[in-house]
């Protein structure tokens, strides 16, 4: 576990990952329509396993929450249209 002042590996990558959605977003390489097309992959693969990997299913199912939340953040800072349903 971290002390106070240390973070996790796991805990810089979470934010350089953040921080370079929000940069690509702002920048317009990334569009609305962009995040939500990466959630679904994210549920897709939660819901794809096979039971043998329950850590992968618990941790892609945490991502697909954070990169909701993500989302939903870049969409009340930069704008944009939401993707179509299909």
């Amino acid at each position: 576990m971290a002390t106070i002042g240390e973070a996790s590996s796991g805990d810089k990558a979470v934010i350089i990952l953040q921080t370079l959605i929000c940069y690509l977003r702002e920048k317009n390489v990334l569009t609305r329509a962009d995040l939500e097309y990466l959630c679904r992959s994210i549920d897709a693969r939660a819901e794809a396993s096979d039971g043998h990997m329950n850590c992968a299913v618990v941790a892609a199912e945490e991502a697909s929450r954070d990169l909701r939340a993500l989302t939903e953040f870049c969409g009340h800072r930069y704008g944009g249209k939401r993707a179509r349903q299909s």
